[in-house]
């Protein structure tokens, strides 16, 4: 376990850090300090992943995908486990590579809200790596924009239902885009972007309920097939 400061600036996020790439994992903690959240532990394996939540019951765990031992699946695993455990543990899991199945697995884990999926190289795009952790801890799902591309390219049924401008809207919404981040996007007015929303929640067949877990269900939809 790299060892961390016992108090961080402002009152930002307590993080739990999984990486087991030393160099990323002190970037990364650095990174996370500057902006004002304080890692309270920081692991390189999946192991003492669960036992530092377990210690600390951070606001928000960020982790990668392969760790120690097998370099497979071990941080996606834990993650899951996790949420398992403690239902609506925000998670945040970092992947070197595309891969639909483990977005999907993530997102499928509770409600699938409060968790993210993104890419390694979104790490150097600092505000968006930062939008998507603080969205992420506040019950957002975000989705790198890679991952939906490439669903874009592959989905069919239900979502052959969908105008080409409701897919698009469904993808920036996979990416944990607000409405009125869609709207600047897309260049068009809010109430256009609600229409195209209720749109897209009708033609997906989803049940009653607050909007808020409809947009999370629209988001598994598009990851699931």
């Amino acid at each position: 376990m790299t060892p961390v400061p016992s108090d961080g600036p402002g009152a930002g996020l307590r993080v739990v850090l999984a990486e087991d790439a030393v160099l990323l994992r002190e970037g990364l903690i650095g990174l996370l300090d500057r902006f004002g959240h304080r890692v309270v532990a920081a692991v390189g394996d999946a192991e003492a992943l669960r036992a530092a939540v377990e210690e600390h019951r951070p606001d928000i765990v960020v982790t990668d995908v392969r760790m120690p031992p097998g370099q497979s699946d071990e941080g996606l695993r834990a993650a899951v486990a996790l949420r398992e455990r403690w239902p609506g543990l925000p998670v945040l899991v970092l992947s070197q590579y595309v891969q639909r199945s483990y977005a999907a697995e993530l997102l499928d884990s509770g409600d699938g809200s409060a968790v993210g999926y993104l890419l390694k190289d979104r790490v150097g795009q600092v505000a968006e790596f930062l939008e998507a952790v603080a969205g992420v801890a506040a019950g957002g799902t975000v989705v790198d924009p890679e991952v939906v591309r490439l669903l874009l390219r592959r989905r069919r049924d239900p979502l052959e239902r969908l105008t080409p401008r409701e897919r698009e809207v469904l993808g920036l919404m996979a990416e944990g885009r607000s409405n009125a981040s869609i709207c600047r996007e897309l260049v068009v007015s809010e109430a256009a972007v609600g229409k195209h929303i209720g749109n897209i929640l009708a033609k997906l067949d989803l049940p009653p309920a607050a909007e808020s877990h409809r947009r999370v269900l629209a988001v598994l939809e598009f990851l699931r097939g």
